[in-house]
C-alpha cells in the first residue's frame, strides 16, 4: 500500500511521502510553484525530509521534459554519502575515542576560516600526493570548462578535493546492529560545485528575462534543451558530480588510514561500500518517456539499489535497499530534514539539550555546532516509517565518533 498523499493547485499533482512528519507551509507553496511549470513530466514527488530550499524544495524529485532547472539541483552539486563496512567490531575500539576523532580531523581538512592573510583551514595549502593523483582524472575536463566559463577560474577546485566543508557535512565512525564498525561520510563538490551551480542559476535567470518568460519564482528559471546554455550546464554538472564522488572516495581512504593509525592495527575496510549522490541530475526513463530527473535532497532507490539515509549527529542512520517505487520515480529521502533553521536552532536549543542529545558520541560539544543538534531535524524513525514503501532497511547504524566542519 502506497504511503503518499496528493495535493494539486493549478499544476501537475504533487505526491508527498510525509505522513506523520512535519511539512511546513512554505515548502508546500514552493512545491506548488514547481508543479506549475509547463515541462514537468507526470508529477512532482516530495520525500519525507522535505523542507524549504532556495528556489527548489529540498527533498524534491522533479522529472522534466525538454528543460532543466539548475536550482532544482542546487549549488552543492553531487552532494551525497559514502559508507564502508569494516572487519572491525565494537570490542576492538578503545573506550575513549577522542584519539580516533583527532586523527580523522587531522587527516581531512574541515570547517572554514577566512581570516585575512591566513589560509582557509578547510582547504589544502600544499596538495598531498593522493589528492594530486585523484585530481589528475578530473583536471583535463575542468580545463575545458574553465576556458569556456571564465567564472570558474580561480575557484577552490583541487584545493577542496578531499575536504569536508561545513554545515551538515560530516565523517562518522558507526556501529551497526551486529556491532560491526562502519565509516560513513557526507560531502559534495565543495567550492567549485557551488560556483558552477550559482553561475548557471544566474544564467537561467538572465535567459528568462531576455525571453520575457514570467515564472512564479525567478529561482525556478530554466534552461531549454537544445540551447547552448543547457548543454553547457549538463556538461558542467556532470563534471561536478564526478568531482563530488571522487572527493568522498579520497576522504574515505584518509579516514580509513586515520582509523588504522589511531588504533595501531590493520583491518579490511571494503567489505561493503555505498557511494550515492543526493543533489544531482540524471537521465532516466519513466512512464514511457526519457526524462531528466533532478533530485535535490533525494536518493535514487531503484529496485535493489543501495543507498544511505543519515540521521543527525546523535541519531541513527540507515543503509537501505531501494524497492523501485515508480510513483516516487524510484527515489527516497536523503536524511531526516530540518525542522529548524540554523539561526532558530542556535536561539532555541540549549547547550544542556545538545550535550544530552549527543551523549555517548565523541564529537564537538560547543555552541558552534548547536545548529546541527538532533532536535533541529525531523525524527529519523518517523521519516523512515513514512517511506516504508520506497526502501527497506539493510543496516541500522549509530555513530560513536562524529567529525563536523
Amino acid at each position: 500500500m502506497a504511503n503518499y498523499e496528493v495535493m494539486q493547485d493549478g499544476g501537475v499533482p504533487i505526491k508527498t511521502w510525509t505522513k506523520g512528519v512535519p511539512f511546513e507551509d512554505k515548502a508546500r507553496a514552493q512545491l506548488k510553484n514547481i508543479s506549475r511549470l509547463p515541462f514537468i513530466h507526470k508529477w512532482v514527488a516530495a520525500m519525507p525530509d522535505v523542507h524549504l530550499g532556495k528556489g527548489a524544495t529540498i527533498g524534491s524529485v522533479v522529472p522534466t521534459l525538454g528543460a532543466v532547472i539548475p536550482a532544482a539541483v542546487g549549488v552543492d552539486i553531487g552532494c551525497g554519502m559514502m559508507a564502508v563496512k569494516t572487519s572491525l567490531t565494537a570490542k576492538q575500539l578503545p573506550d575513549n575515542l577522542s584519539a580516533v576523532r583527532f586523527a580523522m580531523e587531522a587527516a581531512i581538512p574541515h570547517g572554514r576560516s577566512m581570516r585575512r592573510g591566513r589560509r582557509d583551514k578547510g582547504a589544502w595549502c600544499d596538495i598531498p600526493d593522493d589528492v594530486a593523483a585523484a585530481w589528475s582524472g578530473l583536471s583535463e575536463r575542468f580545463d575545458v570548462l574553465q576556458e569556456k566559463h571564465q567564472v570558474l577560474k580561480n575557484t577552490n577546485n583541487v584545493k577542496h578535493l578531499g575536504t569536508l566543508g561545513t554545515g551538515n557535512h560530516f565523517v562518522e565512525v558507526c556501529l551497526d546492529e551486529n556491532q560491526d564498525v562502519w565509516i560513513m561520510l557526507h560531502s559534495g563538490s565543495r567550492g567549485v560545485g557551488n560556483r558552477i551551480g550559482t553561475h548557471f542559476i544566474d544564467v537561467a535567470k538572465k535567459d528568462m528575462e531576455r525571453w520575457q518568460i514570467q515564472l512564479p519564482d525567478s529561482d525556478l528559471s530554466y534552461l531549454p534543451e537544445g540551447s547552448d546554455h543547457f548543454n553547457d550546464y549538463i556538461e558542467a554538472v556532470d563534471w561536478a558530480q564526478n568531482f563530488a564522488r571522487v572527493n568522498r572516495e579520497v576522504m574515505m581512504m584518509r579516514a580509513i588510514a586515520a582509523l588504522k593509525s589511531s588504533l595501531g592495527m590493520e583491518f579490511n575496510a571494503q567489505l561493503e561500500a555505498v557511494n550515492c549522490h543526493h543533489n544531482y541530475v540524471s537521465r532516466e526513463h519513466h512512464y514511457g518517456k526519457d526524462v531528466l530527473v533532478t533530485r535535490k535532497g533525494a536518493v535514487r532507490a531503484r529496485k535493489g539499489e543501495m543507498g544511505i539515509i543519515p540521521g543527525s549527529m546523535g541519531a541513527k542512520s540507515f543503509i537501505v535497499r531501494g524497492l523501485g517505487a515508480q510513483e516516487s520515480f524510484c527515489s527516497c529521502s536523503h536524511g531526516a530534514g530540518r525542522v529548524m533553521s540554523r539561526t532558530k536552532a542556535k536561539k532555541l536549543v540549549s547547550m544542556e539539550e545538545h550535550l544530552k542529545a549527543t551523549d555517548g558520541v565523541e564529537c564537538r560539544k560547543d555552541a558552534d555546532v548547536i545548529d546541527e543538534t538532533p532536535s533541529a531535524y525531523k525524527p529519523i524513525e518517523k521519516v523512515m516509517a513514512a517511506q516504508s514503501d520506497l526502501v527497506e532497511v539493510v543496516y541500522t547504524l549509530k555513530q560513536v565518533v562524529c567529525v563536523k566542519g
